[in-house]
């Protein structure tokens, strides 16, 4: 019942407010704010790394395994990275304008994005990645604890799961990760953050919007598992390749 109530005020406010695609500017003719054209467009990130999302090409990672060779080598300290798209010009501009511009509205198509692949696994925790207090009150919120709230509201399977974004804290300004490589980028975020609140043998989902390096992913997993927690995966929406050469 819920599911058609839902349907129908969708199909109402279709009617009374036509969206617009944010990256063609035409009519969408559905409750998005992109195109079935221009999603389509989208890269996929079809085929990738089992733990850490990478993608790959059809024949780089070894037989019955489905792992990178960095993941075979030096196994990350989360489980399982989700992130169905690969990062693009296209997606870079819209992740720019929801984050800089505060075009919150965009938050419901990043989730309805990053909910496209499967469903999610169980966890007991939804974890925003959490911004430096500074940064936070210079932007006015924090993307990943949006994602985290409207992911609950639209999946079934997390309705009953709470946000907390209160379990990590960063404890400093990290200087920005663009232009950095993965060295400077693991040297950047070494201890910069702390677990709040308990996580004894907890299930728990990070989410972000990028995974660019894994810098990020590797620092609050380390922080996590250190406190207890027994499972840490990351969800995120796009996946940036590996550099070229």
């Amino acid at each position: 019942m819920r599911s058609l109530v839902n349907s129908a005020y969708s199909g109402l406010l279709e009617g009374l407010f036509p969206q617009h695609c944010a990256l063609c500017g035409l009519q969408s003719s559905r409750d998005l704010p992109l195109c079935a054209g221009c999603e389509g467009d989208l890269q996929v990130n079809h085929h990738c790394c089992r733990r850490c999302a990478l993608p790959l090409p059809e024949a780089a990672s070894e037989p019955g395994t489905g792992l990178c060779g960095q993941c075979q080598q030096h196994p990350p300290p989360f489980n399982r990275v989700t992130a169905p798209w690969l990062y693009d010009e296209m997606l870079a501009y819209l992740i720019h304008r929801w984050k800089y511009r505060r075009e919150h509205h965009l938050t419901d198509l990043f989730a309805r994005l990053l909910l496209r692949s499967q469903p999610p696994p169980a966890v007991d925790l939804l974890v925003p990645v959490p911004l430096h207090w500074r940064r936070r009150w210079q932007r006015g919120f924090n993307q990943s604890e949006l994602l985290c709230h409207r992911l609950v509201r639209l999946c079934p399977e997390l309705a009953n799961t709470p946000v907390d974004g209160r379990m990590l804290l960063r404890n400093r300004a990290t200087a920005p990760q663009s232009g950095m490589d993965a060295r400077q980028r693991a040297g950047n975020l070494q201890g910069a953050f702390t677990v709040r609140g308990p996580c004894d043998n907890l299930r728990l989902a990070v989410v972000d919007d990028v995974l660019t390096t894994g810098a990020t992913a590797t620092a609050v997993a380390n922080a996590l598992q250190t406190a207890g927690a027994v499972r840490v995966e990351i969800w995120c929406l796009a996946r940036t390749p590996a550099p070229a050469g």
